[in-house]
């Protein structure tokens, strides 16, 4: 989002306001087609990872929207990683099981976002058939200076592969961080070590 004079307003300044006033499915329809568009001009197309919020998630009009998009689009589905937080789906679980297994059935994957953040993270995980595990950055930032969050981390990375799923570190900010990630074998780093 940008002001009127061309500054970047970040996502984390007006995400909580569009939520309060049930924006977020006009700004997730938005940012969909931004990434099919992108996409569609991409002669070696990317996965790219778009969040989805909890209010689209069960709103059936976005649901159809999302169908409707792939339906004009089948080849891209299998660019794109629909990140989901347990948080966000679970007023709406069902609903959120079944747009997943149909753009599953598309060629989309899933992650589950900020994993570990919630009570029930290991039964959602096992419930929503994700292919992703984002590692909760707050774990994390914090892991080369605190033995807790290492283990939690070690743990996360010890058994994403028996559930086979590709593990994402979130909040990686220096190479030590890095470093003790590639030790776990956790296979993907995100954070301002690689770019803002």
């Amino acid at each position: 989002l940008r002001e009127p004079d061309g500054k970047v307003i970040s996502a984390g300044d007006f995400l909580e306001a569009a939520e309060r006033y049930q924006m977020m499915p006009a700004i997730d329809r938005i940012v969909v087609q931004g990434v099919l568009d992108y996409l569609k001009k991409e002669p070696s197309p990317r996965r790219c990872f778009v969040n989805l919020s909890g209010q689209s998630l069960g709103d059936d009009s976005f649901h159809a929207f999302l169908l409707e998009m792939f339906a004009h689009a089948p080849e891209l589905a299998k660019h794109i990683t629909f990140e989901v937080t347990e948080t966000a789906i679970i007023s709406t679980l069902s609903k959120a099981q079944r747009i997943m297994a149909l753009l599953r059935e598309r060629g989309c994957t899933f992650a589950l976002d900020d994993f570990g953040t919630g009570m029930s993270s290991f039964v959602y995980l096992k419930e929503l058939e994700v292919q992703y595990l984002k590692i909760a950055g707050p774990f994390v930032k914090n892991m080369t200076t605190s033995s807790l969050d290492e283990a939690i981390v070690r743990n996360f990375a010890t058994f994403a592969p028996q559930m086979e799923l590709v593990t994402i570190a979130e909040w990686v900010e220096d190479q030590e961080t890095e470093d003790l990630l590639r030790e776990m074998k956790v296979d993907y780093a995100q954070g301002y070590l690689h770019g803002k």
